[in-house]
């Protein structure tokens, strides 16, 4: 841990330089808007975290890493229903907080208005982040967010029905059909999924897409096509319950932990359950891909921190508080606490040292991209679209390529 010390403050202090001769020669705090007595700048943050303890730990991270530049933060928490909302009122009225959170899902949403400010443009140093990370918080090219740990998709399976079955961990597409045919009685499905309405069933069948080459803005390709057979398939030939169509990701565990399905797409944030399921004995795995060889590609999930323009030393020290709150140190905190993934390197190296649970969504997240990586603006489109076209199928209300033309009509339109 000595050397991501030595980074932490390393970075901190090349951001900080900067401000102190701002603060030194750029007249008074009142000058700058920061209110804040003895030239203290008084800074504001907005976030989600209305539940404790997240807004509880938030609060200390940011305090922490603002006094770290001399200043002092205030955080404000929204409700997630209410929460872009809430943002996009502020940036009509010019009135942003200093450091703004934002789900990566929404990040081009909010970076298309200009309201917020490249991170490059304010000395962020990103060199020993995961590309795949990186990525989550760019927007035409520019980064305007930093996303200090992520999630992902896993496949979870029963270890004991698959032993019992003489079945490896499958890997690919044609291992997983016959593993969840295999798996299958009369009382127990082998696979499951969630494919409910909007996000959470978009969500879930990304990866098979992907990883099949396909993009969530030609769903008509050959690639999108394949994918969406196969994995609606399952159901179809009743490997797959076709409830999954109103089942949440919480509903999929919950089938996986009473021992009524085998196997099922999930993510970390289920592993504190799982491990207090009596009885069972599970583990994880990257999703199966169409072909050995073939590259495992799942969405990313996690909050960014982002840096609103507002100009001179606020900016600067926002820059700054961003750059702590995703220093190594914080980073496998808050990892070890929420069964996510650290963005740096070397903390998830650590990380999957630490806890062999979270292995495979470390080594998904390498490989991983933000679900707007393909779709951009149309991001919320393509969810509600593609989530519909996937129910369609699986209850019998359309075919596949009926399904997948009306999605991209939709989304062209």
């Amino acid at each position: 841990m000595t050397t991501t010390r030595f980074r932490r403050s390393a970075a901190i202090a090349a951001l900080a330089f900067p401000l102190a001769l701002l603060t030194a020669c750029g007249g008074s705090s009142d000058d700058a808007g920061s209110g804040g007595s003895g030239g203290e700048l008084e800074l504001t943050a907005l976030d989600y975290y209305t539940d404790e303890p997240s807004h509880g730990n938030t609060q200390r991270r940011l305090s922490d890493c603002a006094a770290e530049v001399g200043a002092t933060i205030t955080q404000s928490s929204v409700p997630a229903a209410q929460y872009n909302a809430k943002i996009l009122q502020q940036i009509s009225t010019k009135s942003l907080p200093d450091v703004l959170m934002v789900n990566n899902p929404d990040l081009p949403q909010f970076a298309s208005t200009g309201a917020l400010a490249p991170l490059t443009d304010l000395g962020v140093d990103t060199s020993t982040y995961l590309p795949s990370v990186l990525d989550t918080g760019r927007y035409e090219d520019e980064l305007y967010g930093l996303a200090p740990n992520v999630n992902t998709l896993v496949l979870y399976y029963n270890k004991t029905l698959l032993q019992e079955a003489g079945l490896t961990v499958p890997t690919t597409w044609a291992e997983l059909e016959n593993a969840a045919a295999e798996l299958t009685t009369p009382d127990r499905y082998g696979f499951a999924y969630s494919a409910a309405a909007g996000t959470e069933g978009t969500w879930t069948f990304v990866p098979f897409l992907w990883s099949n080459g396909g993009s969530q803005l030609e769903l008509t390709a050959p690639a999108a096509q394949e994918a969406l057979s196969f994995y609606t398939g399952l159901a179809a030939k009743g490997y797959v319950s076709k409830s999954v169509v109103n089942w949440t990701q919480a509903d999929v565990k919950d089938q996986f932990a009473a021992g009524k399905a085998a196997m099922m797409i999930n993510g970390p944030w289920q592993i504190p359950s799982l491990k207090e399921t009596a009885g069972l004995d599970w583990a994880s795995t990257t999703i199966p891909v169409p072909q050995t060889g073939d590259t495992p590609v799942a969405p990313l999930g996690g909050e960014l921190w982002t840096v609103p323009r507002t100009g001179g030393e606020r900016e600067k020290a926002a820059a700054s508080i961003v750059q702590c709150l995703n220093s190594p140190e914080t980073q496998l905190e808050m990892a070890t606490t929420s069964n996510t993934v650290p963005s740096d390197i070397e903390a998830a190296q650590q990380l999957a040292q630490q806890q062999p649970d979270m292995q495979s969504i470390v080594d998904t997240v390498t490989t991983a991209k933000s679900l707007t990586g393909d779709s951009g603006l149309k991001w919320p489109k393509v969810s509600d679209e593609l989530a519909t076209a996937i129910a369609a199928v699986i209850s019998g209300q359309a075919s596949v390529p009926d399904a997948l033309t009306a999605a991209q009509t939709a989304i062209d339109s």
